[in-house]
């Protein structure tokens, strides 16, 4: 196994993103289009906030129940990216160690984090990404 292989080798480089003033109707779209469940949010090339399907999840009731998209609607226009993101999230270099990200995520219990290098985004890399390169070592 590689001891010292860095981040940068599993991040995805090509991140969506949002920014703070976007409307939640755009992350929603976004997370579904794309296939993916975390958004970094982004003020230019910094990294401002992080938002995940499941903090979306958590404000609506689509999924829970039939008929109530329009519910799930007003609650969208209500709210705004910075009130439901996580703010100032915790980033990792690209040249960080996969080991020791996958120490951050187990006492952490995130599953993404912004890779960032002087204070621009340059990808990000979750617990999937991680998995993957762990399962790459068996074959």
């Amino acid at each position: 196994m590689k001891k010292r292989e860095p981040i940068s080798h599993i991040m995805t480089k090509s991140v969506v993103t949002v920014n703070q003033n976007d409307d939640l109707k755009d992350v929603v779209e976004k997370l579904k289009s794309n296939s993916i469940r975390h958004i970094p949010v982004v003020n230019g090339k910094e990294v401002v906030g992080i938002i995940s399907r499941t903090d979306i999840n958590r404000l609506t009731f689509g999924a829970l129940f039939e008929g109530q998209e329009g519910a799930d609607e007003a609650i969208l226009d209500m709210l705004t990216i910075s009130q439901v993101m996580t703010s100032k999230p915790k980033t990792v270099s690209p040249d960080a160690i996969i080991r020791d990200l996958a120490e951050i995520f187990v006492k952490e219990e995130f599953h993404a984090l912004p890779v960032v290098d002087n204070g621009n985004l340059k990808g990000i890399v979750t617990t999937t990404d991680v998995l993957r390169y762990f399962l790459e070592q068996y074959d």
